[in-house]
């Protein structure tokens, strides 16, 4: 699993600009599972996305955002290996949204 961390480094104006070809660019790596979840940092400095890939293919994968494509951002790549999972936080997590 892959971690993405994104920090904005640009208006956040400009992120607006893009923010509808950004969710587009989720949608298509949900809908091929690549994606597990994705939000925004609190206060509204970036976002992360959690990848069902290796760190290879997620690097391929943001080349498409168009936060990366026209560089509103710094991308901070992470690898880990998940260990253990609380599913009874997920369960109820989905239940929110």
């Amino acid at each position: 699993m892959v971690i993405v961390n994104i920090t904005y480094t640009v208006e956040i104006n400009k992120i607006e600009e893009k923010l509808d070809a950004h969710i587009e660019f989720l949608n298509k790596y949900y809908a091929n599972n690549k994606f597990i979840c994705s939000g925004r940092k609190n206060p509204r400095i970036g976002g992360i996305i959690l990848c069902n890939a290796d760190k290879e293919e997620v690097n391929k994968i943001i080349q498409e955002d168009p936060f990366y494509i026209n560089k509103l951002g710094d991308y901070e790549i992470i690898e880990f290996e998940p260990s253990k999972i609380n599913n009874k936080l997920i369960v109820e997590k989905l239940k929110d949204l």
